[in-house]
């Protein structure tokens, strides 16, 4: 067994047995093989370092009450990468390959997987990548997938804790009809500059607006804006400039199990008063609390600066719930590792 005090895990890199490699070139997906390196080799002409053909995913494996260790929504994350793999132009990795590499990379690595009642789990990592030289303008003939797995703690010890956010009309992160929809990094590099200057200057997120007018809200820096009214009505930003969250659609679900109303429409800026909860949302958290949201002179107080809304905490627990084991898996979320 590793030597990792579970209850003070962060969330970063941790060196563990293995990943998983998979080399496409020829027309077709070799076998996949386990690599003890954490480093890769690769042509000084390869795509991904010139033309940004690369993309990636999120997600994360449980270590539930009764012992099982189960993926969360997997082929949610197959689906989309994809769908990022296509407009990319790269090879799509199919469903049943994606899944095969995280039970096999997951199963490598079992010891790394946090027990069950420390709050971690184990995050995987996927990464499409073109690997072969392309030094003119097109795809790459060689790609090659990796699937990285990492143990990684709460990202709140004990408990959630609201954030503040700025708006930073100087700068956007994806365009309409551009990228935003799909998980690359470019996407991510857009927004650094900006996510860098709003830390030092005291937000820990950036929230954007639509780049074509600065009317409506699209996402945070890192993760999907949702926002629950007085009466319980969840409510997201419908754009194709968002990306499509695979934690929002599970909380869509959770909020509409529970009987709450699910908006799915634009949200002007104005309307983020109207808001008595907002939250970011994605895998390393599940949700976020915002407390605040300034822009410029205006500041948007949503809540008090330590507390998180019922409706948040209620989404929080029900998902939580069900990744660990906890509540019924009534829609089938959870992909067991055997």
């Amino acid at each position: 067994m590793p030597n990792i005090d579970w209850k003070s895990l962060g969330f970063g890199f941790t060196d563990v047995n293995c990943h998983i490699r998979y080399v496409w070139k020829d027309g077709k997906w070799g076998e996949g093989e386990f690599v003890k390196d954490p480093t890769i080799t690769m042509h000084i002409g390869a795509s991904c370092l010139h033309y940004g053909q690369e993309c990636f995913e999120g997600m994360k494996a449980f270590c539930q009450k009764d012992g099982k260790v189960v993926l969360f929504r997997p082929e949610e994350n197959a689906r989309r990468m994809m769908r990022t793999a296509q407009r990319t132009v790269m090879p799509p990795v199919p469903v049943d390959m994606f899944i095969e590499a995280a039970e096999k990379v997951v199963k490598a690595n079992i010891e790394y997987v946090p027990p069950y009642g420390t709050g971690g789990s184990m995050y995987i990592r996927p990464l499409l990548i073109g690997t072969g030289p392309q030094i003119g303008v097109a795809p790459a003939s060689e790609y090659t997938f990796i699937m990285m797995v990492m143990p990684v703690g709460a990202y709140y010890k004990g408990g959630l804790k609201p954030v503040r956010a700025v708006i930073l009309d100087d700068w956007d992160r994806a365009a309409p009809h551009g990228m935003g929809d799909v998980k690359v990094g470019g996407n991510y590099a857009a927004s650094l500059y900006a996510h860098e200057k709003a830390k030092k200057e005291g937000w820990p997120v950036e929230l954007y607006l639509d780049a074509k007018e600065h009317k409506y809200v699209e996402e945070f820096s890192t993760s999907n804006f949702l926002g629950i009214k007085a009466d319980g009505t969840y409510v997201t930003p419908d754009s194709c400039s968002v990306l499509p969250s695979i934690t929002n659609m599970s909380l869509k679900q959770c909020a509409a199990d529970l009987g709450w109303k699910v908006e799915c429409r634009p949200i002007p800026y104005e309307e983020i008063k109207e808001f008595a909860e907002v939250a970011a949302c994605g895998t390393a958290v599940v949700v976020t609390p915002v407390w605040e949201i300034t822009r410029g002179s205006d500041v948007i107080k949503i809540s008090g600066q330590d507390e998180v809304g019922p409706h948040l905490q209620k989404l929080f627990d029900t998902v939580q719930g069900i990744q660990y084991g906890l509540l019924p898996d009534t829609h089938g979320w959870c992909h067991e590792v055997k």
